[in-house]
């Protein structure tokens, strides 16, 4: 039988543990679902994280130019994230590669066919592609987004069955229960425009997307008729909490 496919998009806040450098052992976590579920399930990872694993580092110096900064800092982390993937991954027996990405490759119609030949390739011989911006190259997702239409997109062009999106809150909740400070989680969603009168305009500490960016990349993906779940990366074993329903999280078909 095929193993249904799974894009895994990682937000700055989950991989830091709403910290201020980047968690092995989140990392870990997320490594072990993956060898948990490797019989029917097979993943591919859109990661943010880049710049915070940078911080724990350096700390360089602007001169006003935030973005350029940012991109630099990128630079610097990139392998260092990815190193700790590969480290952690490594002691489960899985398998990483590298995938960097900007949104001018999916305009291109051979640039989409050589990133889908590609990771096919990766994911048939048991590497998990591990995908992020080209951040030195563009800064999209470093204004906005977090990774979250850079993964719809992704998941669009690789027809996954499933877009998780791991953040720091147990899906999207109804605006009258923030309010009352006692947070409900929307379960289930048909209607995006439902969504969009709940949602407030907060951003993560370290991410940059915020619920708005998450619903868009819904939206992408339910255009293409894939699921999205929005669920709290912060849990141990969100993925297989997740797929048992075993917690609250949103579910956009």
């Amino acid at each position: 039988m095929r193993k249904k496919r799974i894009l895994l998009k990682i937000g700055s806040n989950t991989l830091t543990k709403e910290t201020n450098h980047i968690s092995r052992g989140k990392i870990e976590d997320i490594g072990m679902q993956i060898a948990a579920l490797n019989k029917d399930y097979e993943f591919v990872i859109v990661s943010s994280g880049a710049i915070a694993a940078a911080k724990q580092f350096v700390k360089l110096e602007s001169k006003g130019k935030e973005i350029a900064l940012k991109q630099a800092l990128a630079s610097i982390g990139q392998p260092h994230l990815m190193r700790i993937f590969h480290e952690n991954f490594s002691d489960l027996g899985l398998l990483t590669s590298q995938c960097l990405l900007s949104y001018s490759d999916f305009e291109k119609d051979q640039s989409k066919v050589n990133i889908v030949n590609t990771i096919n390739v990766l994911v048939e011989n048991n590497y998990i592609p591990i995908i992020n911006e080209n951040d030195t190259v563009a800064t999209d997702e470093i204004r906005f987004g977090d990774n979250d239409k850079l993964a719809a997109l992704t998941a669009v062009l690789l027809n996954v069955d499933i877009l998780i999106i791991a953040t720091n809150t147990n899906g999207i909740y109804t605006k009258d229960s923030i309010h009352d400070e006692n947070p409900e989680t929307i379960k289930l969603v048909n209607d995006l425009k439902v969504l969009e009168k709940e949602i407030g305009e907060s951003k993560s500490s370290h991410g940059t997307g915020g619920m708005q960016s998450k619903i868009e990349a819904a939206g992408i993906a339910k255009a293409a008729n894939i699921e999205t779940w929005i669920v709290n990366g912060l849990n141990d074993n969100f993925i297989l909490k997740a797929l048992q329903n075993e917690i609250p999280f949103t579910k956009i078909m």
